[in-house]
């Protein structure tokens, strides 16, 4: 890439916005899922207020995505119609395509550990029942003397270098990745990664969930791991 890297602490947040999570609720669509359940009933506003408790124009603001309903009122609604409240929430039939904006994304460290070897940012955290989940991933230069945990999870990793070099280690097996090499690896044999030069280096991870009984060759190379712990969630490595 011949592109510098925008270094992340210029342009990310370490908090979800107000005005993302507003889209993320609205794309839940429960206002409509509300108007059709009325409608397939044929009952009107003032009747589902009798027997909601709800006035029928909040009734109306609700399907109309004007405001959004607390877990009662929903609960409410749903009970109403015979639905569960997951209803609400489960993923409608559609064709996805989701664009991640970088002021969007949310910076953070790795997990469970006091000094991160890492920073992530989600670039699919808002694709309901995804297969996989694609990263960026800035990791930092360590101290000298300290080592990366090794962690596993289920299913396949990808890890693709955008600049910088990273030190892999794979099971008893590692590697030296540099700019424009990528790794397709097993992500239940324990694992790490580690920068490897002065500055910090860049890189895409994408983890996949595998079919059980699956298996995938270890990296080639040699050298020592460090103990492995599974991997926390909400990090590349969960």
């Amino acid at each position: 890439m011949n592109e510098p890297m925008v270094k992340s602490e210029e342009t990310q947040k370490s908090q979800v916005d107000t005005e993302t999570t507003e889209r993320f609720i609205e794309e839940k669509h429960i206002g409509e899922r509300i108007r059709r359940l009325r409608l397939k009933k044929s009952m009107g506003l003032v009747e589902l207020g009798r027997h909601t408790g709800l006035s029928a124009s909040f009734l109306s603001q609700l399907e109309t995505g004007r405001v959004v309903p607390t877990l009662r009122n929903l609960a409410r609604i749903a009970m109403v119609f015979s639905k569960d409240l997951s209803y609400f929430f489960e993923t409608e039939p559609h064709s996805v395509f989701r664009v991640h904006r970088r002021k969007e994304r949310v910076r953070l460290p790795q997990t469970g550990v006091e000094t991160p070897a890492y920073f992530f940012e989600s670039l699919g955290y808002m694709v309901p029942d995804r297969h996989m989940d694609p990263y960026f991933a800035e990791f930092v230069p360590l101290a000298k003397g300290m080592e990366p945990k090794a962690h596993l999870h289920p299913g396949s990793e990808f890890l693709y270098v955008l600049d910088g070099e990273l030190e892999m280690h794979h099971g008893d097996q590692e590697c030296l990745l540099e700019a424009g090499d990528a790794v397709y690896f097993d992500a239940s044999t324990a694992h790490s990664y580690k920068c490897a030069g002065a500055r910090p280096t860049g890189a895409i991870i994408v983890t996949m969930h595998q079919p059980p009984g699956a298996q995938l060759m270890p990296l080639r190379g040699a050298s020592a791991p460090a103990a492995a712990k599974p991997a926390a969630a909400g990090s590349p490595a969960a």
